[in-house]
């Protein structure tokens, strides 16, 4: 038993005197200390060094998260957020081909996402709002298979949503308010297993939620849904209430007509509905004043027959860091 013990301790020293001796991959050095020439970002006076991940004494840089891979280190998430960085999105981020997580929001990043974006296979949350990032949103994301989390809001982003997005089937979060994207509201995002939130409110998109969810058994899981500020048309159909996981349903400011169906007021746990400033008519069925979770109802701006009453006070409701990260 003493000799195992003394095999086991030597074992597990000999893991550590490795994890030690272990160094950083030549590519991510390289690629971190590109970024840290090219940009000269606010944070590099905690970039000290030239090993990103740390060397001798020296921690690693802030922001930076390394991981050990057999006789190496990599780097496995870059967040730098918040600290006023100017310039273009930097295109040696996508050499660092074992990031899962790479968070640069709340910046000043500026021109397109490079193609290049497609290479991080790895990633499973990006985050790039609250920039100035412009042109079209590149199709090459959706060969980022492992994806749960993409926030892309409060940019420049124009042209359509990219129908590839529809191909990461581990997608449960995407944010794409806040930007100039127009067109329709690719329907086949309906076919994403784990989709929980999709928001693309305040851009310039047109279309009707028929059309969205016109494939059978679309959006399963859904639980909340922001079409707000655009211009979508049409009626909302009773088939809607088939997205029984809907707790937020968020249609105010658009186009949309017709009366609104009884079969919506049979959603378990619909907890907020926005309707206002619309072109809706006819009665609200009696049954939403009787459901069990509706906190608020806000009906406002439409043509809505007399003693048709809101439910609740109306509130904006605003994304957290807390929910991104759900």
């Amino acid at each position: 038993m003493a000799c195992q013990r003394t095999l086991s301790l030597i074992c597990i020293f000999s893991l550590i005197l490795t994890a030690a001796q272990s160094k950083t991959l030549k590519r991510d050095v390289k690629a971190l200390n590109e970024i840290k020439a090219s940009l000269g970002w606010r944070v590099v006076y905690a970039w000290v060094g030239d090993d990103p991940c740390g060397d001798g004494d020296l921690p690693p840089w802030s922001g930076v998260t390394c991981s050990t891979q057999g006789d190496y280190r990599v780097v496995t998430e870059l967040e730098v957020y918040a600290v006023s960085i100017v310039g273009p999105f930097p295109i040696a981020v996508t050499n660092l081909l074992d990031l899962t997580r790479l968070d640069l929001h709340n910046n000043k990043l500026t021109g397109p996402i490079p193609p290049q974006i497609g290479r991080l296979k790895r990633l499973r949350i990006l985050n790039l709002r609250w920039n100035k990032l412009q042109d079209v949103i590149p199709a090459e994301i959706g060969e980022l298979k492992r994806l749960t989390h993409l926030s892309l809001s409060f940019n420049n982003f124009k042209g359509e949503i990219p129908k590839e997005i529809a191909n990461l089937p581990e997608l449960r979060y995407l944010y794409l308010q806040e930007n100039r994207l127009t067109g329709r509201i690719p329907p086949e995002l309906g076919i994403l297993p784990n989709f929980r939130h999709l928001d693309v409110g305040n851009n310039h998109l047109v279309g009707t939620i028929r059309e969205l969810i016109r494939f059978e058994g679309s959006f399963p899981v859904l639980r909340n849904l922001y079409l707000n500020n655009n211009y979508l048309t049409g009626g909302v159909p009773a088939q809607l209430a088939n997205l029984t996981n809907l707790e937020i349903l968020y249609l105010s400011h658009n186009k949309m007509s017709g009366t609104i169906p009884l079969a919506l007021a049979h959603i378990p746990k619909l907890t907020y509905l926005y309707l206002d400033h619309n072109q809706f008519s006819g009665r609200i069925p009696d049954a939403f004043y009787k459901h069990p979770f509706l906190k608020e109802m806000y009906i406002e701006g439409n043509a809505f027959r007399p003693g048709v009453n809101p439910i609740g006070i109306h509130k904006v409701l605003e994304l957290t860091d807390t929910e991104f990260l759900v």
